[in-house]
């Protein structure tokens, strides 16, 4: 069995074909071939472990995550973790990857799928987009956050779909600036800026990945961009105003999850009949063709799998 450690894991990620996993992921969902049960949470004297089990009768996995807030203190990662895949049919195990990199990953890169599927035309890239310096002309994007997740959808939107001129904000403006010192150094304009709504009326993409117990900003009737929201993983969470979500197309990754778990949606009160399982959208071509465009992203155990599907092909594929 090959142990990954998280530069190796991010390696055997390419964005083009982890988009491409988790499309497939989708279909084989859809199609019924699919287990993946609720995460276990399980208390633990310093925080807790989750379990995510998932199999698509060809491979299974697992991951197992442990999150302590207490760990910054001794200079510890808050979250920790793997992700086991097996064969379903023998139970061997094939690959370990790391956690954190996995989630990190697979979470923007879904983010990204959906806007290839329900962004306007121009946020849509072409199959097999390659990593390397954005566009000229391409969109823009708002990051909201400038943690893991705020790292990795500015990857992945400026890597696979051309965007070109980013803006961020955060609730710590220095960490606001090295995060945009980041992006330059990458080659992307990006900029910090000290409020969400200076940047938000001429942005094509809004990510938000942050904890927020209340919506990081008002909504702007002149805003028709699409949305990833990524953080406001529970109920009481909350990063969008309840003005653009209830007029906004909505969608999401995993509804089942999303009942219990997607805060921007609990909060503004969101008629469930209105939110579409992303894979419903791709499969009936569901392209809206306009603003604004919502996309809740509450995570799931198959997106693991697809994550570990790619590196285990490729991995093979390298031998």
């Amino acid at each position: 069995m090959k142990v990954l450690d998280a530069q190796a894991t991010a390696a055997a990620l390419p964005w083009a074909g982890l988009i491409g996993a988790l499309r497939d992921m989708l279909a084989r969902r859809r199609a019924g071939l699919t287990q993946s049960p609720e995460r276990l949470a399980v208390p633990l004297s310093g925080g807790i472990l989750l379990a995510m089990p998932a199999t698509d009768g060809e491979y299974a996995s697992t991951k197992l995550v442990t999150v302590c807030a207490g760990n910054a203190a001794r200079g510890l990662p808050t979250l920790l973790g793997e992700v086991l895949l097996m064969r379903a049919d023998t139970g061997e195990r094939l690959l370990m990857l790391d956690g954190p990199t996995v989630t990190a990953r697979r979470t923007a890169a879904m983010s990204a799928l959906a806007a290839i599927e329900l962004g306007a035309a121009r946020l849509s890239a072409p199959t097999g987009a390659t990593a390397g310096p954005a566009p000229k002309g391409g969109p823009s994007m708002l990051i909201v956050g400038s943690g893991v997740q705020a790292q990795g959808h500015l990857e992945v939107f400026t890597q696979a779909l051309g965007v070109r001129r980013v803006r961020v904000a955060s609730r710590n403006p220095a960490n606001a600036q090295a995060f945009a010192a980041r992006g330059r150094a990458a080659g992307v304009d990006c900029e910090a800026i000290g409020h969400p709504a200076q940047a938000l009326r001429e942005a094509d993409i809004v990510v938000t990945g942050t904890t927020s117990l209340a919506p990081l900003f008002d909504d702007d009737p002149a805003f028709d961009g699409f949305v990833a929201a990524v953080g406001a993983f529970r109920p009481e969470m909350c990063e969008l105003p309840a003005g653009l979500v209830g007029r906004a197309r909505l969608y999401i990754d995993d509804k089942p999850g999303g009942l219990h778990e997607a805060g921007d949606f609990i909060q503004a009160k969101a008629d469930w009949d209105r939110v579409t399982a992303l894979e419903d959208a791709i499969a009936a071509g569901d392209r809206p063709a306009a603003g604004p465009v919502v996309f809740k992203s509450v995570g799931q155990a198959l997106w693991d799998l697809a994550a570990c599907r790619l590196a285990v092909e490729r991995l093979g594929a390298a031998r």
